[in-house]
């Protein structure tokens, strides 16, 4: 049995030969690389999102605004935001996408990710990386180098420190005895995604994560990488990708690239992501920051027209595809 299968999150998310639908914040299209983030329009637009059904919420973890780099993201702390958004919903999964394990210390990453998934029940679902912004590392005394394997390190060490009552840890960043990390997640563990390679090869994340979060990829890239990655594991492990687009009014308006994504109809979209459920993506995660349209209006029809093709995978949704099958 998959040991996440009681898990909120992960639940309302993934499951083997299905995909759903998230939603990246900020919850708003804008120009440049800093948004608006008006706090009450995203409550109220992560609440709308929650009732239309879509399975996830993501946030980023940007630690400094890079110029050159073009998006800070929802701008403000990961763990600080997602504390808030945790209350204002319900069943909706929270996604990082990703934490930025090397600028971090795993302690304070395990504890901020077990406190988030207490506090929202369970609905914590953790994408993690290296980080690839050259000027976060010296400004945070890192050694960029060093990156691939401080993230294995912050990988073991959080793994333990959910699961062992007064772990003995001993690694580069941790010296721990005599002392526990607290609370606890109710499972003794969080759904973990690694974020493209993070300087690992396929083989190490088929081993240590619970899932792969990946880019935009074409079609036929995206079904190699993905076969591969599961011929390395005995077991369902789910993967994830994110899209930009820029719905049109036009439905039927043909795919024209941008970055990372299209600019495209409601029916090609739908056909896109039914090509990347058959590929073997499970999850997509969608990012709107170069709509043209109001936001609050694309969310609709997305909401309307496209979710009903790939809903969040509730208890009765989960039903019905098991008499399916």
């Amino acid at each position: 049995m998959n040991r996440f299968a009681n898990h909120k999150g992960y639940s309302r998310m993934f499951q083997e030969n299905q995909l759903t639908l998230g939603l990246f914040f900020p919850l708003e299209s804008y120009e440049g690389s800093i948004p608006e983030m008006n706090i009450e329009k995203q409550v109220k637009l992560a609440k709308r999102a929650e009732e239309l059904n879509f399975a996830a919420l993501f946030v980023r973890d940007v630690p400094l605004h890079d110029p050159h780099f073009g998006d800070v993201g929802q701008m403000y702390d990961p763990w600080a935001f997602l504390g808030y958004i945790a209350a204002q919903t319900e069943t909706i999964a929270l996604g990082t996408a990703s934490i930025i394990l090397t600028l971090r210390h795993p302690l304070h990453v395990a504890k901020a990710a077990a406190s988030i998934d207490k506090l929202s029940g369970e609905r914590l679902v953790l994408g993690v990386a290296t980080g690839d912004r050259p000027i976060e590392f010296p400004a945070f005394s890192v050694d960029f180098e060093q990156r691939g394997a401080l993230f294995q390190e912050a990988m073991a060490v959080m793994k333990k420190a959910w699961e062992e009552n007064f772990p003995v840890i001993q690694s580069p960043r941790v010296h721990m005895r005599d002392g526990d990390m607290l609370p606890k997640p109710r499972l003794l563990d969080i759904p973990v995604l690694v974020t493209g390679h993070s300087s690992q090869s396929v083989e190490w994340i088929a081993q240590h994560s619970d899932g792969w979060l990946y880019y935009p990829r074409n079609l036929r890239f995206q079904a190699e990488l993905i076969n591969n990655w599961r011929s390395l594991t005995d077991r369902f492990k789910p993967f994830s990708q994110s899209l930009y687009i820029d719905l049109t009014e036009d439905p039927n308006h043909p795919p024209i690239p941008i970055h990372l994504g299209f600019r495209i109809g409601r029916n090609p979209l739908i056909a896109f992501i039914e090509s990347l459920k058959d590929a073997g993506v499970n999850h997509v995660i969608l990012n709107l920051k170069y709509g043209r349209r109001p936001f609050e209006e694309v969310l609709e029809e997305l909401g309307e027209e496209v979710l009903p093709h790939f809903p969040a995978l509730t208890g009765k949704t989960q039903e019905a595809l098991s008499r399916q099958s």
